[in-house]
């Protein structure tokens, strides 16, 4: 059993319950949805009779839900920061620890603050997407990874949530509250995947905007690429539509 904090004010101990729910990668809002609800009224309707973290006016919080009456995990959407951290950093990162399947049960039934996470590091091929509280986690092996649904891993350090981590996030790719598709995704969809990622969030972002001539080339190459694209079809399009959109609304 492993026993930490889930937020500002709230300790959970691990169960034997992890989460059974395929997640989905909403590429469109860069959110991670592991739930059971399928679209918006069945979100507000689980909202009802949970406690925890969730977003409030402008607060960046993600979403880390618990059953009322067995202080359970019972769903969490997690946010992508629009922050990569920088390559040599991610390089550098000591390896995750042995991931430990369990659910979580909190201590209390109060609601907490649980931010989102800051930076993230996601390799050339997306073999796995990782997402920490700031630039400290990477220093230092951390104390554990639970893994609360399927390759979706929760980072414990210090004794408190330092981030998550989603392997082969290309699989789970989604629009929405959208199922994922069932196949395996194909390598050139993973390399894409990454290269999105990296275009739709800074610091390329910033070249984005600004204009930057190299940048602008490789975002018009993967929007050919992803329109090009034959296999996989409907992941590319995924990408091919938030691509498109980011050209439409930056170009002069």
């Amino acid at each position: 059993m492993v026993r930490f904090s889930v937020g500002d004010t709230v300790n959970a101990e691990t169960t034997r319950n992890p989460l059974t729910f395929t997640p989905r990668f909403d590429f469109t809002d860069l959110q991670v949805i592991v739930a059971e609800y399928t679209d918006p009224k069945e979100r507000e309707q689980h909202l009802a009779h949970t406690f925890g973290s969730m977003q409030w006016l402008w607060s960046e919080h993600d979403e880390f839900r618990f059953d009322q009456s067995s202080r359970e995990l019972s769903h969490a959407t997690f946010y992508v920061p629009r922050d990569s951290a920088p390559s040599p950093l991610c390089h550098r990162a000591p390896p995750e620890p042995q991931r430990l399947p369990g659910g979580l049960r909190t201590d209390t039934t109060q609601n907490f603050a649980l931010p989102q996470a800051t930076i993230f590091c996601c390799d050339p091929e997306a073999a796995e997407l990782r997402c920490y509280r700031d630039l400290s986690v990477l220093d230092g092996e951390p104390d554990a990874l639970i893994g609360i649904a399927p390759d979706v891993g929760l980072l414990v350090k210090g004794g408190a949530v330092a981030g998550w981590s989603l392997t082969d996030p290309a699989r789970y790719l989604t629009d929405g509250f959208a199922d994922p598709e069932a196949t395996p995704p194909s390598h050139t969809t993973r390399l894409r995947l990454a290269e999105c990622l990296n275009l739709v969030t800074a610091p390329l972002i910033d070249e984005v905007m600004d204009q930057d001539a190299d940048t602008w080339r490789r975002l018009r190459a993967i929007e050919r690429d992803l329109r090009d694209q034959r296999n996989d079809r409907n992941r590319a399009t995924i990408m091919h539509r938030v691509i498109s959109r980011l050209i439409e609304d930056n170009e002069s």
